[in-house]
């Protein structure tokens, strides 16, 4: 990787987690995009996007739990089958034919999430779904996450809102440590990947670890937030399709 190309990547990144981190999310659809357009190799975009996403969730995951702001009886309720669901999705190896188009469909639904911000809805009274509801989506968001490379956050979301299972501030809160949960389940699901990791990770970790740290303690909210995170749906939506399509 020639260094014109490293700082693009490392810019890049920094800008995505320093938005995904002030809405609670670990940015790892967008460093997947990233990778996608600069042409990474498929079996080294997983484990990195996992790894830096774990990163930055964990980073959220704390800032909201130390105000408060975190339901863990909810987020018990999904984990409970998610991590698993992580795990065995990220033991499983997938071919690049294979995960091209996942990771390809991924990023399109991550981007029509991100033009689509049920945070701007009225509120709705809040309830807690049943076991019945929760154990499945939790499971099938841990499997997604596993395969992907991501952590599920930024579709798990946009359900509890929907559905009024939590207000958007609780939401966020859930969402980041759900996000650290099954990312750190996929990479333990397989280790082995972690050999793929680039010579350049310290690099887009500090790179994200920056962006988190804007995002989280330097206000992003006082920028047009919604504008930036639908003008990122639009990589996304490139991202997508060069991958489903080359």
């Amino acid at each position: 990787m020639d260094g014109t190309t490293l700082i693009w990547i490392a810019a890049l990144m920094a800008l995505a987690a320093a938005l995904y981190s002030s809405v609670g999310h670990g940015g790892a659809s967008a460093y997947l995009a990233i990778m996608a357009l600069f042409s990474v190799a498929p079996e080294t975009m997983r484990p990195t996007a996992l790894t830096l996403n774990l990163v930055v969730a964990t980073f959220a995951a704390a800032r909201f739990a130390l105000k408060g702001q975190t339901n863990w009886k909810l987020l018990l309720a999904f984990a409970v089958t998610a991590v698993p669901a992580a795990f065995l999705g990220g033991s499983i190896e997938l071919p690049p034919h294979l995960y091209r188009p996942l990771v390809g469909v991924v990023l399109l639904l991550a981007a029509v999430r991100l033009f689509w911000q049920p945070e701007l809805l009225a509120a709705r009274p809040v309830h807690t779904p049943s076991l019945a509801v929760t154990l499945p989506v939790g499971a099938a968001l841990g499997l997604l996450a596993g395969l992907s490379g991501t952590g599920g956050g930024i579709f798990l979301s946009p359900l509890i809102i929907l559905f009024g299972w939590e207000d958007a501030r609780k939401t966020s809160g859930i969402a980041s440590a759900f996000i650290v949960l099954n990312s750190a389940a996929g990479l333990l699901g397989n280790l082995a990947s972690v050999q793929r990791l680039p010579l350049e990770l310290p690099i887009f970790l500090a790179s994200v670890f920056a962006g988190a740290l804007l995002g989280s303690w330097l206000g992003v909210s006082r920028l047009p937030r919604h504008r930036l995170l639908q003008a990122l749906a639009v990589v996304l939506v490139i991202a997508g399709l060069k991958l489903l399509f080359t």
